[in-house]
């Protein structure tokens, strides 16, 4: 090896060991540095090139040849669009989304429901989907009952205040089938009388076993209370008086003016947009369009309340909406009657007479164009009777609620954040990650207040308005002091500084719970059906699922304290010109033995007042 070591110049006032060791740390080094370099040029010389000494490659001036990749940032891609629109030449919609999987999805939503009705179509919506999936002009109801249960999946029918749907999730084989039974029931029902008479006995036995239940009967006051006699505040729940009036001409009326083909979207989730168009040009492409009416969007909140009534209820009754409201100007009479009603909400008698004798009355485009108004209001209930069982607890229902933003506006994402950081639930959860545990109502009141029972954030958004809020519940003899906890928490959404303003670290955790409720959610067929079938109501398209949570990721604190700002303060400016002023729905418990004073709306306003909530 002496052939090719470098020569090395050392200082004479080293000593020789030190040399040696300097010399000897040098060769070892580049002996390693050769054996690491020797496989390279190995890989990289051509057989044919002859060997050559080591003593004739030293002399040689050397190159190097640049032995890693260059890293060539990729070109970014489209994403390519799985949703796919068309429109029939009769106006009905065909919207698809080709996800594959062993289960594919179609739904029928159609531009009806509550917000729509006149004084004659009353109630009409909740025994619309009622009558689904009942005989046709083809098959008998066993036969619909039979190939119903063949088919297997979930089939449904649900009615809410702004649509009305027809859904079903089942095997891919089967959807020709499941596509011709939804067509079956929406376009050729017969309608018999006794069948609509089965149906308003349900509807009556529901609408009892709803108004029994504070916490299913209150979310619909709420909205009653909210939008006085107009639009959404009109009752989902068919009134009691309102029973004896529908028969089959109320609902061939009600299918008349909604029932119309540019009224109808049809979308499909994991089906080709072909086949989609074919199945839906076979089965509803022959409808005819009837005399241009105006139309509007459709309801996008959440149904909560069918999934809360479905222990006392059908499993497809259409009182299932999270936001249904209760009759304003036709309140059931055994208990509605009763109400009072203070400030912006008057008393009104039951009118059975005039119920059951209201004239046919056509519905016009002023019925589907009209803005949601919201007036505000407060409305109480009579004070719960002592339960059957004395170990049955009772509490005091409350629920403080805002004008909120309809679906279309850009500050959407931001409530919808406000709630989930808000969230809450009841004193009893069993944890674990997402419950929300770590939500402001979870740590700032259930965890604090031994007395509350239950404090939940909510957000009911439409296609012009909205409601935000809290609904709580707690113990008798503490409602002033409930209402006073959720007004500061609401308060608190607002303030920018001191302990309570909004920070980073809670901001983050309720967008990271957002997103993820929302592509959890869309995991389900049925989820993604109606999210892709009521977008295309609202916005004529789909906003992607990367849209969403891009702009969900872009919120800040200031974004959330403006916003929250805007809606609690009473500011928010919609079509409908609502004045800003808070909704109250109160219903207050009584126990044995102890008398309690009941809260009155002059000492409500004090308090929200107080602390400066609502248009002031």
């Amino acid at each position: 090896m002496e052939d090719w070591l470098p020569e090395f110049d050392h200082d004479d006032d080293h000593d020789h060991g030190h040399h040696l060791h300097h010399n000897t740390t040098a060769v070892i080094t580049l002996i390693m540095l050769r054996s690491c370099a020797r496989p390279a040029r190995l890989l990289t010389r051509a057989p044919s090139r002859p060997w050559t000494s080591l003593s004739a490659r030293s002399s040689r001036p050397r190159t190097f040849a640049r032995t890693f990749a260059s890293i060539v940032p990729p070109t970014p891609k489209a994403r390519p669009q799985l949703d796919k629109i068309t429109t029939l030449p009769n106006g009905v919609r065909v919207a698809s989304e080709d996800l594959p999987d062993a289960f594919s999805g179609v739904g029928i939503y159609i531009d009806a429901g509550s917000r729509y009705e006149n004084e004659y179509l009353r109630g009409a919506s909740h025994i619309m989907d009622r009558l689904a999936f009942k005989s046709t002009g083809t098959r008998t109801a066993d036969d619909m009952l039979e190939i119903v249960e063949n088919l297997g999946g979930n089939i449904q029918c649900a009615s809410s205040r702004e649509s009305m749907m027809y859904q079903a999730a089942t095997f891919n084989s089967a959807i020709p089938t499941t596509m011709g039974l939804l067509a079956d029931t929406i376009r050729d029902p017969k309608l018999t009388d006794l069948e609509i008479q089965q149906q308003l006995e349900t509807a009556q036995y529901e609408v009892t076993e709803i108004w029994s239940k504070p916490e299913l009967i209150l979310p619909e006051l709420v909205h009653m209370a909210a939008f006085k006699d107009n639009t959404l505040g009109h009752p989902l729940l068919c009134p009691q008086e309102r029973l004896g009036a529908i028969d089959r001409n109320v609902i061939q009326a009600y299918r008349d003016a909604f029932y119309r083909p540019e009224r109808i979207v049809v979308a499909f989730a994991g089906v080709p947009h072909a086949e989609a168009v074919r199945l839906t040009e076979q089965y509803f492409g022959d409808m005819k369009s009837a005399p241009a009416l105006s139309r509007t969007g459709s309801e996008t909140s959440l149904d909560s309340l069918q999934s809360s009534s479905s222990s006392s209820s059908s499993s497809d009754a259409s009182t299932t909406s999270s936001s249904s409201p209760s009759p304003a100007p036709q309140q059931p009479s055994k208990l509605l009657s009763k109400i009072p009603f203070f400030k912006n909400l008057s008393t009104s008698t039951p009118r059975p007479a005039s119920v059951l004798n209201t004239p046919f009355t056509p519905i016009t485009s002023a019925d589907l164009t009209k803005p949601a108004h919201y007036t505000g209001g407060f409305l109480s209930l009579p004070p719960q009777p002592l339960p059957l069982n004395p170990n049955l607890p009772t509490f005091t229902h409350i629920q403080l609620a805002f004008e909120g933003l309809p679906i279309s506006s850009d500050d959407i994402y931001a409530l919808a954040t406000l709630q989930t950081l808000l969230g809450g639930g009841g004193s009893f959860s069993a944890g674990g990650p997402g419950k929300g545990m770590y939500s402001r109502l979870y740590t700032n009141v259930l965890n604090q207040h031994g007395w509350v029972e239950s404090c939940v954030a909510f957000n009911h958004s439409y296609t012009d308005s909205g409601l935000f809020g809290i609904a709580a519940s707690c113990f008798p003899g503490r409602t002033a002091a409930m209402l006073q906890v959720m007004c500061r928490e609401l308060k608190a959404l607002t303030v920018e500084g001191g302990f309570s303003a909004l920070n980073d670290i809670e901001v983050a955790r309720a967008k990271n719970q957002l997103r993820s409720s929302l592509l959890m959610n869309l995991e389900s067929r049925m989820v993604e059906l109606e999210d892709l079938g009521r977008q295309v109501q609202v916005h004529g398209h789909k906003i992607p699922v990367l849209e969403m949570t891009r702009r969900i990721n872009g919120l800040t604190v200031k974004d959330l304290r403006r916003v929250a700002s805007m809606v609690v303060g009473g500011f928010v400016e919609n079509r409908g010109k609502g004045s800003g002023a808070p909704t109250v729905v109160l219903q207050e418990a009584t126990v044995e033995g102890v008398k309690a004073s009941q809260v009155g709306w002059d000492e409500i306003q004090d308090i929200i007042y107080q602390w400066k909530l609502g248009r002031q």
